[in-house]
């Protein structure tokens, strides 16, 4: 099925750098994120991003959990960011943990697309089997 709908993100947390040599960096940040759509509720975002002195060339990975209702089945699931940027140029794969679903959503299984528009504004698409 095909999940699709906006977020917005709120609540950027950024730690202490784990690391710190020569401009490269590692760094843990936590947020939140409130879906709409057909994927409505929320999501708490567990972050390592490491940065470099080039500002086009960063990377991430993450595990999100995210509570609340998918085209009218209602538990949770976790999420699975890697993410890199090589001087611009973007590569971003966001997926389900296997067997994290809970409640109506045990079994689910799926990826999601994300895109950020001109003016800052998040979407989504969502892949997604269950059962």
């Amino acid at each position: 099925m095909m999940a699709k709908g906006t977020f917005e993100t709120h609540d950027w947390t950024q730690g202490e750098p784990y690391a710190d040599h020569d401009g490269v960096t590692i760094t843990p940040v936590t947020l939140g994120k409130t879906f709409h759509g057909d994927l409505t509720g929320s999501g708490v975002v567990h972050m390592t991003m490491a940065t470099t002195p080039v500002e086009t060339s960063r990377s991430y990975v993450a595990v999100e959990r995210v509570t609340g209702t998918l085209a009218g089945r209602t538990g949770g699931f976790l999420l699975q960011h890697s993410a890199f940027s090589d001087r611009g140029e973007q590569s971003l794969r966001v997926t389900v943990v296997a067997d994290s679903g809970t409640g109506d959503l045990t079994g689910l299984r799926g990826e999601m697309t994300i895109h950020v528009d001109e003016s800052g504004a998040h979407s989504y698409v969502f892949d997604w089997v269950c059962g």
